[in-house]
């Protein structure tokens, strides 16, 4: 993440610690202790950040491989096929997309005469990407053994076709819950904002008794497990 993502991860994170500290406590010094969490959200911020790059890439990686396939079949040899698919990914992406800048970061790797295996492999050890590093392997086992191929490429883009759709369909199925999560995640601290502009003082108890104070610690740690199980829940992962 850059610089200017890190700090609205931050300002995130510290507008959560304020709202937590005035609904459950109204005081500077729970906003302070809670500052301390929120100093360390930007970290959980950026794995989620690269899930979801990592699911844009993967994306564009399929999408890729396609292309390549179209082009083995076209009787270019494989070393070509990536330089054929670098021009059509630049039309297709634009030359800043992830995927454009690591086939040509590929290319430049061939032209050092690195075997056309290697820097697939290289690709999967740098991106991280289970897709790329299962192609890798089936690429390397065929070009090593002498198959044909073009057609275990094809097999290999057909079985990567069936699994993103099975994800894909899981995402549509999930994405209004994950909505409705968002929405159910704000609406305490609604709540009581709506009591205090409409009855004052309504909460006071709560702040200055010290049972007021441990029912609204309960009442936060139950906010901040149902949080966690509902990202649990939600978090599906296709095998």
């Amino acid at each position: 993440m850059g610089g200017r993502r890190r700090f609205l991860a931050l300002l995130q994170g510290t507008l959560m610690a304020a709202a937590a500290a005035y609904s459950c406590y109204r005081s500077l010094a729970a906003f302070a202790v809670f500052m301390i969490p929120a100093c360390l959200y930007p970290v959980f911020y950026e794995k989620k950040w690269r899930k979801e790059q990592l699911r844009k890439l993967e994306g564009q990686f399929k999408e890729a491989i396609q292309i390549m396939s179209g082009a083995l079949s076209a009787g270019y040899s494989a070393e070509n096929a990536v330089s054929v698919s670098l021009r059509e990914l630049e039309q297709l992406y634009g030359p800043g997309e992830m995927i454009v800048r690591e086939f040509a970061a590929m290319e430049g790797e061939m032209k050092l005469n690195r075997p056309v295996e290697e820097v697939f492999q290289n690709f999967a050890d740098r991106s991280g990407l289970e897709e790329a590093e299962r192609f890798a392997q089936i690429f390397q086992i065929a070009k090593r053994s002498g198959g044909k191929l073009v057609p275990i490429i094809c097999r290999t883009v057909s079985i990567m076709e069936d699994r993103g759709q099975v994800k894909e369909e899981i995402l549509t199925m999930t994405a209004s819950v994950q909505f409705e999560q968002k929405v159910m995640r704000v609406i305490p601290f609604l709540m009581i904002l709506y009591i205090d502009m409409t009855s004052p003082g309504f909460f006071q108890v709560m702040y200055e008794t010290v049972m007021g104070k441990v029912i609204m610690s309960s009442c936060l740690a139950v906010y901040l497990l149902s949080c966690f199980l509902s990202h649990r829940i939600l978090d599906i992962k296709v095998a």
